[in-house]
């Protein structure tokens, strides 16, 4: 009984350690992506916004497999992530100095791209560390990964309150947070790193070979669909802030939280749902929400477009956290960072890229003599997951009910 006690004592710490993770690391990433659409116009700097966005999805070629293969062969994942979080801290700071002070807008989309490098690999490896200390990753791993998503509804507010919706002072705030991040992994246990491997080729060091597991139908068919649905999602934070402001709200990063409060509701019904349901049907149910989200959104109405919001939320976290728990479960333990880097490669790189510079120009052909047509705008996007949805259900096959069916030790095929 004592020793259940100790057991028992030991898994609540060790909760509270990947709560505390994830909240900081989440209000970190909500007060930079979430004003920084506000900030960019407010300083005069609307024409580069597209590329601002587009920064993450250009680091997500390089960063993530880069340091998820690191974190794989070369050291624990806990000391990448400190070296990470303090180099984004540094970056995040002086892109707002840059803004603040009007320096050349090529120059702050330089360092706007420079903190982009730092910051993305953060999540993956966040989720790789959290994922090597659950005991049921089904259960577990969904009400954890919701902190991250009131850390990030925590920043969005701590933002609005401050005033900053609009000012560089929500990226010196989110700057101390990834300074707090860094600190905080020393209370972390660091991972035990695979015995070095003498002749690593290029290929294998830059982490390129996670590209094997694309060899897997029902792999590939998740990465794809994952990335392509990256696609129209990359409008939410450029232009639904916007959409607010002209429907006549002033807090637009509070507001925005809605989508996060369905975000965690997800999360927690989240291990339930793979219990009881295929993998597939609650992909299908995400892009389905996500369907829907921008239809209410083309709706042009204020509470429309705040529902629309709301609903983002839900088709985020059924679709990418659910494929990230699949990638777990379906890959070896010593492929695991890499898959999880992959998976950011393909949602934050050929995903938010496309997106970002895609939704830019269908923003622009919507928008003329400074208006815009909103139900064009986001009645188009909506026809886009809905074409995505039809690729999924038809490519995916799966292995039928439980993803527990599934061995951890099956090697990519």
């Amino acid at each position: 009984m004592c020793s259940l006690r100790v057991l028992r004592t030991i898994r609540k710490a060790e909760y509270a350690e990947l709560v505390t993770l994830f909240f900081l690391q989440g209000a970190s990433l909500g007060m930079w992506v979430v004003p920084l659409s506000t900030v960019l116009d407010a300083h005069g700097l609307h024409a580069i916004k597209p590329f601002a966005f587009a920064t993450t999805a250009l680091a997500a070629f390089v960063s993530p497999l880069i340091f998820g293969a690191m974190a794989d062969r070369r050291a624990s994942p806990v000391i990448v992530l400190r070296g990470l979080a303090l180099a984004t801290a540094a970056a995040m700071a002086l892109a707002c100095t840059a803004i603040k002070l009007g320096w050349s807008p090529w120059l702050v989309l330089s360092l706007i791209q420079l903190h982009a490098l730092c910051s993305s690999p953060t999540f993956s490896i966040s989720s790789t560390i959290v994922f090597a200390r659950l005991v049921d990753t089904q259960r577990e791993f969904g009400p954890i990964r919701a902190m991250a998503t009131l850390g990030w509804m925590s920043g969005c507010w701590l933002v609005s309150a401050l005033g900053a919706d609009t000012s560089p002072l929500a990226g010196y705030s989110g700057a101390v947070l990834w300074v707090l991040v860094a600190g905080f992994t020393f209370f972390l246990p660091a991972l035990a790193v695979p015995p070095a491997t003498a002749h690593l080729t290029w290929y294998e060091r830059l982490g390129l070979d996670a590209l094997t597991l694309l060899k897997n139908r029902d792999h590939r068919v998740v990465f794809i669909t994952s990335a392509l649905v990256c696609i129209p999602l990359a409008a939410f934070y450029p232009y639904a802030p916007p959409h607010l402001r002209q429907l006549g709200l002033v807090h637009t990063t509070a507001w925005m939280t809605l989508g996060q409060i369905t975000e965690v509701i997800a999360m927690f019904g989240l291990g339930a749902l793979l219990l009881r349901w295929r993998v597939k049907w609650i992909l299908a149910a995400g892009l389905a929400f996500g369907v829907l989200r921008f239809a209410l959104s083309a709706m042009d109405g204020k509470t429309w477009v705040l529902a629309g919001v709301a609903l983002h939320g839900a088709s985020y976290t059924l679709v990418t956290t659910t494929a990230q728990i699949y990638l777990d479960q379906r890959v070896p333990a010593t492929w695991r960072a890499r898959a999880q880097a992959l998976l950011s490669l393909m949602n934050n790189g050929f995903g938010n890229l496309l997106g970002y510079l895609g939704t830019g120009w269908w923003f622009n052909v919507c928008t003329q003599s400074s208006t815009t047509q909103w139900t064009l705008f986001w009645g188009g996007l909506t026809a886009a997951v809905g074409l995505v949805m039809v690729y999924f259900l038809t490519a995916y096959h799966g292995l039928g009910s439980g993803l527990l069916r599934a061995s951890r030790d099956r090697p990519p095929a």
